[in-house]
This record gives C-alpha cells, structure tokens and sequence, in this order.
C-alpha cells in the first residue's frame, strides 16, 4: 500500500507529531501540577463549589432546552419534505456552526438585551423591561441558538435513515402521528439522543466566550471563565491551577460518558427507494409554525448583527490602525494554524493505516494506537487549561504578550485537530482503499502520486478542512484572553474590548467584519454536505 520510502516518511511523520503534542500540552500540565504542588489553598472551597454547580446546572439546562426543542424540530422538517424554502433553513441551521461566539452574542444581545426587540415589543404590551440578557438567561438563549440548529440535523439525519417502507406501511394501516411517533421515530431518536445531548452537555460545560459575554457577573460563572478571572483580574495562579485540574476532572468525566453512547444506530432493511412521508400532509400548519419560531430564533441574531453591522462608521474603522493590526494578526494566525492543524491531523490518519499493512513493528503499532487519542487530547484538556499552563511557564521570562502568537497559533491548531481527523479519515480511508495498491503496482510514488492522484480526489476535503480550521481559530476567544497584552490583539479580542468599553457602534461593525470572514470561510463546504453522526460543532 506504501512504497518503502513513504512507509519511513509516515513513521517519522508520526513521532514528530506525536511528540510534538505530548510535549506541548504535557509541558502545560507539568507546570499546573507544579503549580498545584506548592500550593496550599483547599479545592473545593465555597467559591469553587459555586462554580462548579453552576457550571453543570447552566450546560444541563442548556442541553435540555436544545434536545427537547429540536425534537418537534426535525421531525417538522422529516415530514415536510417538498415545502419551498426546506432548503433555507437547512442552510440557515448550518450558519451558527460557523459563527464565532462573540458575534453571536452580540446579535442575541440586540434582540434580547435592554435595547433589543423583544424588549420593545413586551413594553408595547404594558411589560417594563421583563427580560435580561445577561446571567442565566442570556448563557441558555445563546448556548440553544448554538445548540438546537446543532441537534435537530442530528436527529434529522437519524429519522432520514428510516426506512422508506416504513412509511408506507404507517400510511396502509392509518396510524395517527401519536403512534407514528410512538412506534416507528421514537426507537431512532431513543438510541441517538444520549450521543447528542452528551455533545452538546460538553460543550456548554467547557463554554467559554459566551459566559464571558453574557454571564453578568461573579454568580454566573463556570470553571473556564473562573480560570481567567483568577488570572487576569486576581492574579491568583494557585486558584487557576486549582480550578484548571477540576476541569480536567470534569471533561474527562464527559468524555467516558460519551463513550460510552458510542454504539451506531441500527438501520432496518431497505430496498433503496425514495422516502415518502404521507402523515405530512395533516401536520402542515403546525409543522409551518414550528418551522417558522425555529427560523426567527435562529435568524434574528444574525440579521441584527447584520443591521447593526452596516450602520457602523466603516469610513472610521477602515482608518483604525489597531483595527488593521487585528486583522492582521487573526489572518495570520488562523492561516498558520490551519496549516499546523493538517500537518499534524495527516500522520494521524494515514499512520494507522500503515500499521495495517504486513511487516509493522512494533513500534509503528503502538503510534497507530497513540496518535488517534492525540488528536483529541485537546478535548480532555480544554484551550484555557493549556493557555494557563504556559502563561504561568513563560512569565518568569518576562512579558508573555511576546509569546502569545506563537502560542495561540499551537492551540488553535490543536483546537481544530479534533474536527479536521473527522474531515479527512474518512475520506483519506476511502482513498486509499480505491487507489493505493494499483498505484504502487505502477510504481507511482512521491510527489507524483501526491499530483497525479491524491491531491485531485482529496483536495475539496483539504480545503474543507482547512476553512474550518481558519475560521475557529480566527473565532477564538480563550487563549487570547490569556495572553492578551497591550499592543497585541486579534479580531475576537478586539471585539470583545470594544464591547466591554460600551462602544457598541465600533464592536457592531467589527463583529460584521469577522462574522462575514468565518462564514465564507466555513458556508460552502457545510451547505454541500449531509450531516452526520460525526459532525463537531462550535460553541
């Protein structure tokens, strides 16, 4: 399958990628566990129990709200299948997996805040100001904005791998949409439902930028933010460390769990035809409303931040000299990471495969079962936990805002190797499956077949994956609130500064600016593809 030259290429590949994320991630924990050595302040004081119940009271919440509402959700758009406009929302439910957080927010913050819309309309009704953005509320409305879209294409797909005899079957023996969904979309939902709500229950745990934005204070606080507090605004390292090894504890809790829901639904027998939902035509209006709420819940925030966006003072803005080194900074960035996220994600992918082949060692079996749990090492050790790591290593050589785009570029690579694995595993598998033996029979090796055969089948995943990894490393907020210095800023930070300094005029068309940026980056390859089980998500 490999020539003998590739073959040696791969191992050393593998091992400088393997070693490369041990040791930048271990020589972040090494340090907080130093750190936690020294120090003699308790754990679980009544600060960090606060925080800690918080955190998992807000991401239960948020994942109730977003499975149970994304139910009715998708199964409006199972039985509706021909409607004008199903494809719209469809694309519109892609639009917040590739939305950063801070420019979310801000949308929801002009449709639900003091100012915004739905306050308005309720003050019409005789309500003086009934709904506050910020605290509780204002963390679930986001988290579901980002969540439910998330969700409902989830169990969408499960209900569209129903087989279509089923239907017919329903249609024949007049069940009602009570026993429809009793006896034939609830056994689907049942087994994908843990998956999901486990998904998205992680997530909300390890949220960052949106309880940062919209939490209001110290009584909405979860691990993550108390772990910058700690050490932007107290200063307090042994707190940070402290609370980075609780959400260590806490992630690789979520993590088992997930594993443990792991299992593929079961798909009954099929003869392939073209599925045909006859209960539809009775549910028309009610599936037309659910549709309708989920589409100007969804589509609100964005066309605020648009609204808003454009009556920004662009002529000013494009005058902004630390606007333009923002930009500069989050392009560079975001390009390098997304170059160091392929770099190592390949080794990952293609090692293991070569583990298959006849004639591996040892030492070549043991990386193919190493480098896959690598690329997920950042999942158990969140961005702000790594960031902390090294902001308290690279202190005591000085200002660390020297440091920071070499770091951030690093995690943001990490951050996006989760996702860019899922994009090109499968596609490299298919692949080679198709191309590798006949051209080795040819003795087309090297670069001539990287140009000849791998480049032109596996381009549109490369740059799939490539855009994704941009646009969330272009959308990140965590590690930079670490290393945020004065004279060192990126679009995210930026953003937030503006926001947090009230000048909501500059922080709208700065949020326009880096929300277009990520959607071009991240809406063509998401609107061509079906979703699937395996599809990450960004909160």
């Amino acid at each position: 399958m490999f020539a003998r030259a590739e073959r040696r290429t791969l191992r050393v590949a593998g091992g400088l990628a393997l070693g490369f994320v041990l040791v930048f991630a271990g020589a972040a924990t090494a340090v907080l566990l130093a750190h936690a050595g020294g120090s003699g302040a308790p754990l679980f004081d009544a600060y960090t129990w606060r925080v800690a119940q918080f955190t998992l009271m807000q991401a239960t919440l948020s994942t109730l709200l977003s499975v149970v509402l994304a139910i009715p959700v998708a199964r409006a758009l199972a039985r509706q299948r021909t409607f004008p406009g199903r494809v719209w929302i469809l694309r519109l439910s892609v639009v917040p997996l590739g939305l950063p957080a801070l420019v979310a927010a801000l949308g929801i913050i002009e449709i639900w805040g003091r100012q915004g819309v739905v306050n308005d309309v309720l003050r019409l009704g005789g309500l003086e100001s009934p709904v506050s953005v910020y605290g509780l509320a204002g963390i679930l409305i986001a988290h579901v904005f980002f969540n439910l879209p998330l969700a409902a294409r989830f169990l969408l797909a499960a209900l569209d791998r129903i087989p279509p005899e089923y239907w017919l079957t329903s249609a024949n023996l007049g069940m009602g949409s009570g026993a429809t969904f009793r006896l034939i979309e609830w056994p689907v939902i049942r087994r994908v439902l843990p998956g999901i709500a486990g998904l998205i229950f992680m997530l909300c745990a390890a949220s960052f930028t949106v309880v940062l934005t919209l939490g209001g204070g110290p009584a909405a606080t979860t691990i993550e933010v108390a772990i910058y507090q700690a050490l932007r605004f107290d200063f307090d390292p042994e707190r940070a460390v402290l609370l980075s090894g609780l959400q260590i504890a806490v992630t690789a809790v979520l993590i088992w769990l997930l594993s443990l829901f792991g299992r593929p639904p079961e798909e009954g027998m099929t003869e392939g035809r073209d599925i045909m939902r006859f209960d539809g035509r009775r549910r028309r209006l009610s599936d037309g409303l659910i549709l309708l709420a989920f589409s100007l819940f969804t589509a609100a925030p964005l066309a605020a931040t648009l609204v808003s966006g454009l009556a920004a003072d662009f002529g000013r803005l494009a005058l902004d000299p630390l606007l333009h080194r923002a930009l500069a900074t989050s392009l560079a960035i975001s390009f390098a990471s997304g170059c160091l996220s392929l770099a190592i994600a390949l080794p990952i992918v293609l090692v293991p495969r070569l583990a298959e082949t006849g004639g591996a060692g040892l030492a070549t079996r043991l990386m193919a079962r190493a480098l896959p749990a690598t690329g997920s090492l950042i999942l158990l050790v969140p961005p702000v936990v790594v960031a902390t790591g090294w902001f308290l290593m690279l202190r005591t050589f000085g200002e660390t805002g020297r440091f920071a785009p070499v770091i951030i570029t690093i995690i943001n690579a990490l951050m996006a190797l989760p996702f860019v694995v899922r994009v090109l595993e499968p596609a490299y598998s298919t692949h080679l499956t198709r191309t590798a033996r006949l051209a080795l029979s040819l003795g087309v090796t090297g670069m001539h077949r990287l140009r000849w055969i791998d480049w032109p089948a596996l381009k549109k995943p490369f740059l799939t994956a490539f855009a994704f990894a941009m646009a969330l490393s272009l959308g990140d907020l965590s590690a930079v609130a670490i290393f945020g210095a004065e004279g060192f800023a990126t679009l995210p930070w930026l953003l937030f500064s503006r926001m947090a300094s009230y000048r909501t005029a500059d922080a709208a068309g700065i949020a326009l600016i880096l929300g277009v940026i990520c959607l071009l980056l991240t809406l063509p390859s998401t609107t061509a593809e079906r979703p699937t089980e395996s599809l990450p998500a960004d909160a």
